[in-house]
Order: C-alpha cells, then structure tokens, then sequence
C-alpha cells in the first residue's frame, strides 16, 4: 500500500518534492457540470457510518454536505462522509476533529451549518458540495476570517478565501487545446450542448485558442440529445478547412453525435475529435466517430486504489467525486500537523509548488480556483488509453 496520503500532501506542498500523480477518469456526479452519468454510492439510503463528528483531535475542521437532501446530493454526501473517514483512518496521529455537518442541500441550510461549525471552533470548512451552499458558507466563513475548501465545479463561487478542489472544466479544455496545438492542430471547431456546462466550456475554448494562436473556426451549440442540425451546419468544414474538432459531450449523447457525424461524412482520421473529462466513459469505444480521439482527465490509478480501499471498508462503490473530500481531510491533517498556526493561511493553502492528491498534482490559485495536473488519452477499441501523462510536480508541467 502506497503512503497514507497527507504523508505525499507535505512532500509536495510543503517541502516542494516531485509530486506523485496519482489520478483517476470516470464520472458519477459532478455538481457543476449538471448530468450525472453513471451509478451512484448505495449508501444513499443509509446515515453516515459515525455521529456528528469524526476524529478527536486538538485542531476544528468542519465538512458541510447535503446529508439531509434527496437523490443524488444525498448519495455523494454519503459518499464524501465516508471518503472523509477513510482519509482519517489511513492518517497517521491526526491531529483533527472533523464536525460533520448537513446543510440540506440548500443555501440557508450551509449557513446554518458553517455559523454553528465556526461556533464550535471550526478553523477551516470543507464543502459545501453545490454552488449556492458553496457561496452562503463562504460568505459566513469570510466574516470571521475562516477559508472555505468547496467542492462545486461552478468556478463562479470561487473567490478569495473560498477555494474548490472540484474538477474544474477550464482546467481540461486548457490541457486538451494546449495538446492539439503543439500537435499542429491549428484550426478547430466546437460542437458543444446548450447546457451551463456548455457556455463555460465554450469560454474556455475561445480563451484557449487565443492564447495558442489557434483558429476558431466554427462553434455550433445543440440541445442536449439533439446534435444533428448542429453537426448538419458544421459538415461543411470538414473536407479540409478544420483539423480538429471540440465535443464536449456527456456519455448520454455520444452515440447520437457519433451516428450524425457519420452521416454527414466526418473521418476522424482526418479531423481529430477533442473532449473533455466528460468523456471518461467506457461507451466512448462503442462510438467510431470518436475513435482515435483524444481528451484531458486526471489519470486512472490513483482513484482505482482508492475505490478499493473504499469498497473494503464500505463495501460499496464511491461516488467519482468522493476524492475530493478524501483528499480535502489528508490536506488539512497534513496542515494541522506540520504548519502550527498559520496552517489554513493563504500563503500555505496558495503554495505554487501545490500539493498530492489522489487525483494527482493540484494547487488553488488566489482567485479560489484551481489548477490539476492532467493526462490526455485516447480513444481506442479497448477504451482509452493515456497519451501524455500528466506532470507529475507543476515544475514539469511549466
């Protein structure tokens, strides 16, 4: 078994090693990108294995989740609280007592709980998992000088003092576009949904392609399930004036992009689909259009390991996002352990050099969002396989 993980936090954040990248793909539930995709933890039904709180040590940490809520919001919260668990336990003396709290899935239920956590002694909070608890508990925390460690993927909520360790889109249209770009694809289009997901992936692409000199030549947007007037309006391009093409689609309509591609003539041998973290999805391979295709995720090896070691104690399956609470409490036992009082402050949690997790490389940037190291794989038969793995320190990565 491979060191507990708030051991490999401080030699990356803190001592500025070589971080390990271990990584993981797939989605269950991402509260940022609005579409779950696969299975969600059977625990939904069932309350947190502990009370109210997790750990007996000196330092006050709160982790607000929707345990109260319905559906899927309740299912990941139990499998966060679990994940948090699970990082306690392979911490080694952690000097943390975790007070567990339920915001109810609202944002007056994180006020709620963020104004009690703090009351109690709370010095850091971690969650809320969705964007307006993300916000309310920021807003309480920032009233008494607290930081904020959330886990929304709607980068709007982050600011100075509330950070996210979600998976952030930007992040992998960054890496995917920087990819195609020093592979010499040079004029790219985008196909992308009318979702929230969408319009920032769409920003995002715009910023890249800039910033690269890349040429946008085209970007059609389709309802969610109906992509083949969208492909219909780009065919045109794709006898030679695009070398590359951006569909940021979940797994759910993958399929019927791929037959309206087929029928309006593109060979991805010729112009190279681009994804993103979307497409960590075993039906990827089930779609010939894509074939060959290549997009941006964290590796697969770290949260294989984890689910492991999770499905051991649990038996049950994580949720995909249930890292980000594992990898939260091994951030702050490491903290606590080694920084003395300044240990939540924002010269610590900013490091440049970042930290370990099991997502691999991460750091948060002043703004509260933040940057991951990623891989880029390909889409083949056999389902994808890394190309460009990811960096393993942020030196590396440049």
């Amino acid at each position: 078994m491979t060191a507990p993980l708030s051991r490999r936090i401080a030699l990356s954040g803190l001592l500025g090693a070589s971080a390990a990248a271990l990584a993981s793909c797939g989605g269950v539930m991402d509260p940022g990108r609005g579409r779950p995709s696969a299975a969600i933890d059977p625990l939904a039904d069932t309350p947190p294995s502990a009370g109210p709180t997790i750990g007996t040590g000196p330092v006050k940490v709160a982790l607000i989740l929707p345990l109260g809520g319905t559906g899927q919001g309740a299912s990941a919260a139990a499998s966060l609280r679990n994940a948090a668990e699970l990082a306690m336990s392979e911490t080694q003396n952690p000097e943390l007592t975790i007070l567990v709290k339920d915001d109810r899935g609202s944002a007056e239920g994180a006020r709620e709980a963020a104004n009690a956590a703090l009351g109690e002694g709370a010095e850091l909070v971690l969650g809320p998992l969705f964007a307006p608890a993300v916000a309310a508990a920021g807003t309480v925390a920032r009233g008494q000088s607290k930081p904020v460690i959330g886990f929304s993927t709607d980068a709007g909520v982050a600011s100075r003092g509330v950070y996210l360790l979600s998976f952030l889109p930007q992040n992998e249209v960054d890496r995917i576009i920087d990819y195609a770009a020093s592979q010499g694809r040079r004029s790219i289009a985008a196909l992308v949904p009318e979702t929230t997901y969408g319009t920032v992936v769409e920003g995002a692409f715009r910023e890249a392609a800039s910033r690269r000199g890349v040429r946008v030549a085209g970007l059609e947007r389709y309802a969610p399930g109906q992509p083949a007037a969208a492909v219909s309006r780009l065919a045109p391009l794709f006898s030679g004036q695009i070398d590359a093409i951006l569909i940021p689609a979940p797994g759910d309509d993958l399929p019927a992009i791929g037959s309206a591609l087929q029928s309006a003539g593109f060979n991805p041998s010729r112009v190279k689909p681009l994804g993103t973290g979307l497409w960590n999805d075993p039906r990827i391979a089930s779609v010939p259009a894509i074939r060959g295709g290549w997009f941006a995720s964290p590796d697969t090896a770290g949260f294989a390991a984890f689910a492991g070691r999770y499905r051991a104690r649990f038996n049950a399956e994580p949720t995909r996002i249930a890292t980000l609470a594992y990898d939260a409490v091994s951030l702050a036992a490491a903290l606590a352990r080694q920084q003395g009082a300044g240990r939540y402050s924002e010269a610590v949690l900013q490091a440049p050099t970042g930290f370990s997790g099991v997502d691999g490389v991460f750091r948060f940037r002043p703004d509260g969002t933040n940057e991951r190291a990623l891989a880029v794989n390909e889409v083949r038969g056999e389902g994808a396989v890394a190309i460009s793995p990811a960096p393993r320190s942020f030196a590396s990565a440049g």
